[in-house]
C-alpha cells in the first residue's frame, strides 16, 4: 500500500506555480497588481524576450521592511485581507501565493523600501532557494526582477511559445490593467524599445482610446447607468463603439468588475445580446466595460488567476449590462462611421452585395400601414409614409430606369437647419446625395430605411407580436435529454410570457403548444435545443433562455424591415429623398443598418478640397 506522505515547500510552491505562472505574462499581472495595490502613482515594466529571458517590475509604492519581504514569500501571507471575510475582498491579489510560486520558477530579486526608511533591502531566490540578502540603494517602492523562468523545468520550457507570442499576451495584461486604472503613470519597455508610455490621471476615455484605438473615442459613446440594489449601487461605466465601428475577431472587448479584468462568458454573451439587432454575426463590437457592484454580490474567489467571477444574481447582471449598453448606444442615434480622409478614399472598399429576399416574405407588407399610431414626423414624414405604399410595389417605368441620374432638388429650407442636409439628387438609383452645411452626405437608401422599418415595427405595434402565441394546429413533442428537460419546464412560465408554451411530456420529451407570433414558421425543436444551450452555457435556468428568444425575436422583425424597406435601385423623388433624410435624424440607431453596416457618411468640405487639391 502506497505511504502517504507530507509533501515538501518546495514540490508545493511548484503545484502552486503550474496555476499561478503558467507563462511569463502571467508573472506580470501578479507583479503588477500588486504595485497596484501598494498604492503606486507610476509602475515602470521591462521585458526582455517577451519576458522569456527576464521581466522587471519598479512602482513607488509602500514597500515592504526586510521582515515584510520575508513573509512575503511564504505561501499563504498576504496584506490583502485584513480579516477572515474572503469575500469582502477589495483588492487584485489576495491568496498569497504569487511571489513564492514565481520565485519557486525562476531567478526572483526582490528590492523593496518602505517610505521613510533610510535604505532598501535585497532578497534573491533561485528557484526557491535563498541565495543573497542584504541592503539596496533605491528610492521608496518596490522592485522585482524575474530571470529564467522554468530554467531549471524543462517540461514547463518548452511549453512556452516564442518571444512574439509571450510579448504579446504580456502586452494584453498590461493594456487591460492600465485600462483598470488610469490614474496610475505606466511605461512599458521591451528590450531598448519604449512600447507604452501613459501619463498618471487621465480621463478614462482618453486612457482607452489610447490603448485600443484612437478611433474608439470619435466612434463611441460613454457608459455611465447606475442601478439601485438592496445591497448598495450597481454602476456600468466606460466606452463602447458604435456598431458601425466593429472588427471580425472579439479581441477589443474589455471587461472588469469592480476593477478587475476578466473574460467573462455571461459578460461577453450580455454584449452580444445588447448588439443583436446592430451587428451581423460575424461582427463584433469594440468596447471596455468597467462593472462596478457591492463586494458580497461577486464572488472573484473561483479561479487561481482571478479572471473568471461568479455572480449572486447572475440574470441582474446580465438584464443590466444589456439594458444599459442599449440605453447607451440610443444616445449616439443617428452617428455613423466618421468620413473618410482623402487617403483612405484611395483604399475605400465596396460592401459586399446584399442578398435577395425569401421570395416567401415579400408579400409581408404590401397593403399594410406600419406607422406609428401618433404623429412622430412632420409634413415631409407624412409624405414620406404616403410614398411607402408605392414602395412595396415599383412601376414599370422604374423599373426600366437608368442606373445613374442626377435630380435637381427643390428650394428647401437652409440645409444648416437639418443635421443630413438637403437632397440634391441621386446617384446609381442607390445613395442619396444631400448637402449639409459642413460638407457632402452619401446615404445608402435601402440600409437608411431597412433600419427605419425596424424602429417603426417595434415603436408601432410590431413588438406587441412577440408576447401572442400561435397554437399549432397539432401539438409538437420534442424529444431531449431529461436534464435539458428539467431546465426547460423550470424556464417554461417565462418562456410563456414571450409567447412559447410547452409542457414536460415524460422523461425525456417537452410538448410545445404555441409558437410565438413572429416564430410561427421556425422549427420548435431547434429552438428548445438553442435555448436549452443558452441556459447551460450561461448556467441561469429561466431569463437568460428568455433573452435568448427575444434576441430571435428581434432578429425576425430585423429580418422583415430588410424586405419590406426601399431596394437597392428604386428611383426616389427629391421629396421622398428629403423625408427619409428628415425620418432618419429623428429615428433612434439610424446610423447603422440591421446588420452594422453605416447607413450614411460625411465628407467635410476640408476632404471634399483636398480630393481636389484646393488645400
Amino acid at each position: 500500500m502506497p505511504t502517504i506522505r507530507r509533501l515538501p515547500d518546495s514540490l508545493i510552491n511548484r503545484i502552486a506555480a503550474g496555476e499561478v505562472v503558467e507563462r511569463p505574462a502571467a508573472a506580470l499581472k501578479e507583479l503588477v497588481e500588486n504595485a497596484i495595490d501598494a498604492g503606486s502613482t507610476r509602475i515602470a515594466i521591462k521585458l526582455v524576450d517577451g519576458g522569456l529571458t527576464s521581466l522587471e517590475v519598479t512602482d513607488d509604492g509602500c514597500g515592504m521592511s526586510p521582515d515584510e519581504m520575508a513573509l512575503a514569500l511564504e505561501r499563504h501571507a498576504t496584506s490583502k485581507l485584513p480579516d477572515d471575510a474572503i469575500e469582502e475582498v477589495a483588492t487584485l491579489g489576495f491568496r498569497g501565493e504569487a511571489l513564492p510560486s514565481i520565485a519557486s520558477v525562476s531567478r526572483f530579486t526582490l528590492e523593496s523600501r518602505p517610505t521613510g526608511a533610510e535604505q532598501g533591502w535585497r532578497r534573491v531566490i533561485d528557484h526557491g532557494a535563498l541565495v543573497e540578502e542584504g541592503p539596496a540603494a533605491l528610492p521608496p517602492g518596490t522592485r522585482i526582477r524575474v530571470e529564467q523562468v522554468f530554467a531549471q523545468i524543462p517540461a514547463r520550457r518548452k511549453f512556452l511559445r516564442t518571444a512574439r507570442s509571450e510579448y504579446g499576451a504580456a502586452m494584453d495584461v498590461v493594456r487591460r490593467l492600465a485600462m483598470a486604472r488610469p490614474d496610475i503613470a505606466i511605461t512599458l519597455d521591451h528590450g531598448d524599445r519604449r512600447v507604452l508610455a501613459l501619463q498618471g490621471d487621465q480621463p478614462l476615455a482618453d486612457r482607452v482610446a489610447q490603448i485600443v484605438a484612437r478611433e474608439l473615442k470619435d466612434n463611441g459613446v460613454a457608459v455611465d447607468i447606475e442601478r439601485e440594489l438592496e445591497s448598495g449601487t450597481m454602476r456600468l461605466s466606460g466606452i463602447a463603439g458604435l456598431p458601425t465601428y466593429n472588427r471580425g475577431v472579439a479581441d477589443h472587448q474589455y471587461l472588469f468588475v469592480n476593477g478587475r479584468p476578466v473574460k467573462d462568458r455571461l459578460l461577453t454573451g450580455a454584449v452580444r445580446g445588447a448588439y443583436s439587432d446592430m451587428l451581423a454575426r460575424d461582427r463584433h463590437a469594440v468596447l471596455a466595460l468597467f462593472l462596478t457592484l457591492p463586494p458580497e454580490e461577486v464572488d472573484v474567489n473561483v479561479h487561481p488567476a482571478k479572471t473568471e467571477v461568479r455572480f449572486r444574481d447572475a440574470a441582474r447582471v446580465r438584464g443590466f449590462l444589456v439594458s444599459g449598453l442599449r440605453q447607451a448606444l440610443s444616445t449616439g442615434d443617428q452617428r455613423s462611421a466618421q468620413s473618410p480622409d482623402a487617403a483612405a478614399m484611395g483604399r475605400w472598399q465596396a460592401e459586399p452585395v446584399r442578398e435577395e429576399p425569401a421570395p416567401a416574405l415579400r408579400s409581408i407588407f404590401e397593403n399594410r400601414d406600419w406607422s406609428a399610431p401618433t404623429s412622430r414626423v412632420s409634413e415631409a414624414g407624412a409624405r414620406w409614409r404616403g410614398v411607402e405604399q408605392d414602395i412595396m410595389a415599383p412601376t414599370q417605368a422604374d423599373q426600366n430606369a437608368p442606373q445613374g441620374r442626377a435630380v435637381e432638388a427643390e428650394s428647401e429650407t437652409p440645409q444648416q437647419d437639418y443635421p443630413l442636409g438637403i437632397a440634391r439628387g441621386q446617384v446609381a438609383n442607390t445613395y442619396i446625395v444631400a448637402e449639409a452645411a459642413d460638407g457632402l452626405v452619401l446615404v445608402d437608401q435601402h440600409a437608411a430605411h431597412e433600419r427605419l422599418v425596424l424602429e417603426r415595427l417595434k415603436a408601432a405595434g410590431a413588438g406587441e407580436a412577440t408576447t401572442r402565441s400561435q397554437a399549432l394546429l397539432m401539438p409538437d413533442v420534442v424529444e431531449l435529454e431529461e436534464t435539458a428537460c428539467d431546465r426547460l419546464e423550470q424556464a417554461a412560465p417565462e418562456m410563456a410570457q414571450l409567447g412559447l408554451e410547452m409542457e414536460r411530456f415524460g422523461p425525456s420529451a417537452m410538448l410545445v403548444r404555441a409558437m410565438p407570433h413572429a416564430l410561427g414558421a421556425a422549427d420548435p425543436a431547434k429552438l428548445l435545443q438553442d435555448i436549452d444551450d443558452d441556459i447551460v452555457k450561461h448556467g441561469h435556468d429561466a431569463e437568460k433562455g428568455g433573452l435568448l428568444l427575444s434576441e430571435k425575436l428581434e432578429l425576425v422583425l430585423a429580418t422583415m424591415a430588410c424586405h419590406g424597406s426601399v431596394r437597392a435601385g428604386r428611383v426616389l423623388r427629391v421629396d421622398e429623398m428629403n423625408a427619409l433624410l428628415r425620418e432618419m435624424e429623428r429615428t433612434p440607431r439610424s446610423g447603422q443598418c440591421n446588420h452594422g453596416r453605416p447607413t450614411w457618411v460625411k465628407l467635410s468640405m476640408d476632404d471634399v478640397e483636398k480630393l481636389f487639391g484646393r488645400h
